[in-house]
C-alpha cells in the first residue's frame, strides 16, 4: 500500500500541474458580463469616457478616420468567450455595439 502511494501520488500531482497549465488564458480584452455590457453601452448616448468608466479600458483599434473599435469579452464556458465590439465615433460617442457568440 505504501509503495502504491509513492508511485501514484507523484503522477497525480504531475497531472494536476499539467491540467492547470493547459487551461488557456483569456484572449486580449476586458472581461465583463453580458448584462453589465448591455446596461453600460447605449449607441448614440454612451461616450468614450463613460464606456471606460463603466467597463474599463480594453484592447482597441484606432482607425485613420478617428473611429475606434473596442473589444470586451464574456466567458461562455469551455474556455470560449462571447465578444462584444463597440464602435466609437470621432466625436467620442458610441455608434454601434455588436455581439459575436463563440
Amino acid at each position: 500500500m505504501n509503495r502504491l502511494r509513492t508511485r501514484v501520488l507523484p503522477v497525480l500531482c504531475a497531472l494536476l500541474v499539467l491540467g492547470a497549465c493547459a487551461s488557456a488564458p483569456p484572449p486580449p480584452g476586458t472581461v465583463v458580463t453580458a448584462a453589465r455590457f448591455a446596461q453600460a453601452v447605449v449607441p448614440g448616448v454612451t461616450t468614450r469616457a463613460e464606456l471606460a468608466a463603466r467597463l474599463g479600458s480594453t484592447r482597441s483599434v484606432v482607425f485613420d478616420s478617428g473611429y475606434e473599435a473596442w473589444l470586451y469579452l464574456s466567458p461562455a464556458g469551455a474556455g470560449r468567450y462571447t465578444e462584444f465590439v463597440v464602435l466609437v465615433g470621432p466625436d467620442g460617442v458610441v455608434r454601434k455595439a455588436r455581439t459575436r457568440d463563440p
